[in-house]
């Protein structure tokens, strides 16, 4: 079993930055992949950013490319995402994910383990 608990969220202005972060517990990922997914009230989940198991490629979603960057450090077995000039439409809550397999997907359900999430608000 792999606990994750996301950190870092909280209330910020048009423009700013924050960054989250995501501590896992239960066993070592530095193999899985790990992705950074958001839902905003009322909409599905969707995927912001995965970094890859093993290789460490990463992907953005073109909503956030370019604002957005995912990183892991496996010696904390955490992941992050910096997220820079954000928007009133990033405003959702962000949850972080583990799968086992070491390839980055954009569909939540091949993901084997979430946090719990935490709350971006972004006002304008």
């Amino acid at each position: 079993q792999v606990q994750l608990v996301e950190s870092g969220g909280g209330l910020v202005q048009a423009g700013g930055s924050l960054r989250l972060s995501c501590e896992a517990s239960g066993r070592t990922i530095s193999s899985a992949a790990m992705g950074w997914f958001r839902q905003a009230p009322g909409k599905e989940r969707e995927f912001v950013a995965g970094i890859s198991g093993r290789t460490y490629t990463t992907l953005e979603a073109d909503s956030v490319l370019g604002r957005f960057t995912i990183s892991r450090d496996n010696a904390k077995n955490t992941a992050y995402l910096q997220m820079h000039n954000l928007q009133p439409d990033d405003t959702a809550v962000y949850y972080c994910a583990v799968r086992t397999a070491p390839w980055i997907a954009i569909v939540p359900h091949v993901y084997d383990y979430w946090g719990q999430g935490t709350q971006v608000t972004v006002s304008s």
